[in-house]
């Protein structure tokens, strides 16, 4: 099993994260080296509320080809400590592969002061595979949000407009 999640953990950039302490899995994006996922939350990064006090996390992946659900397994989260070698080493990795960096910010410096790294360390423990997924549905209602396309739709470029023909 252990295979199975280091392959599918190379070969995506997302994963969804559920933790005691949050309401919904989340995606992340995260950075796979030597057996562990390295992900950086918080302060102008992605927001995953809580995962500081986990120390449980279930990671999810999803198979590149199809976009399915391909392993779900559990992973021990331990925080990396601003200023060690293992700090510095994962901030590394991290900018490395982070996309869109706003210029002349340095990020190192950003995530030491707003920002955590967690280390995702696979525990053996494997709670979904092929051939092993739950038969019931998975599926969860949007969150709440205040988004709405009550009214009039914006216009399109490309569109043609809706309109009875003349007759």
């Amino acid at each position: 099993m252990q295979a199975l999640v280091e392959e599918a953990m190379k070969r995506s950039a997302i994963a969804w994260l559920t933790y005691q302490g949050s309401d919904r899995p989340r995606g992340a994006w995260y950075v796979w080296h030597d057996g562990a996922a390295y992900v950086v939350s918080g302060g102008p990064e992605q927001s995953l509320p809580g995962i500081e006090q986990a120390s449980r996390v279930v990671v999810t992946n999803r198979s590149k080809d199809t976009g399915a659900r391909l392993v779900s397994w559990v992973a021990a989260a331990a925080v990396e400590t601003p200023g060690t070698e293992s700090w510095r080493a994962a901030a590394e990795l991290l900018k490395a592969e982070r996309l869109n960096a706003p210029p002349g910010v340095d990020l190192l410096a950003a995530w030491a002061e707003e920002s955590t790294i967690t280390r995702l360390t696979p525990s053996g423990e494997v709670l979904e595979r092929p051939g092993a997924f739950p038969d019931e549905s998975l599926a969860a209602p949007p969150p709440d949000s205040p988004a709405t396309t009550v009214g009039k739709l914006p216009w399109v470029a490309h569109r043609r407009p809706r309109r009875a023909p003349d007759l």
